[in-house]
């Protein structure tokens, strides 16, 4: 499988750099970061939707919307949350079915390629 470089980086890399550039935001711009925040860690909050599904539900958006930032975030979140490969895969599945081929692209590469790196659950 073809591995994720962006200028050589890692999926973890490409992680860190992105809590890196929301940290520098979140100091240029304290008001509007700490909304931000406060309004994400609502929506991903267990309601009638567990954690799980949420971060389930926000990967197939990023990979329909060929977010990579998101993707790696979210595949993360996932695993974190307990999904397990196979939650993961059927997700790239729907999402392929709205995104057709380019969706499934990032799913069969860059999806199980944090799968990989950051360690799927079997739960």
């Amino acid at each position: 499988m073809a591995q994720y470089q962006d200028n050589g980086k890692s999926v973890h890399d490409a992680l860190k750099q992105y809590k890196e550039g929301l940290g520098i935001f979140e100091q240029k711009m304290p008001m509007m970061g700490r909304k931000f925040n406060e309004f994400t860690e609502q929506c991903f909050s267990a309601d009638s939707l567990t954690e799980k599904e949420k971060q389930l539900i926000a990967l197939g958006i990023s990979i329909s919307a060929q977010d990579e930032f998101c993707m790696i975030y979210h595949t993360k979140g996932c695993l974190d949350q307990g999904a397990t490969e196979e939650n993961i895969l059927e997700v790239i599945s729907v999402a392929a079915a709205f995104g057709g081929g380019a969706a499934l692209s990032q799913g069969v590469t860059l999806v199980q390629q944090c799968i990989q790196e950051f360690g799927h659950t079997t739960h």
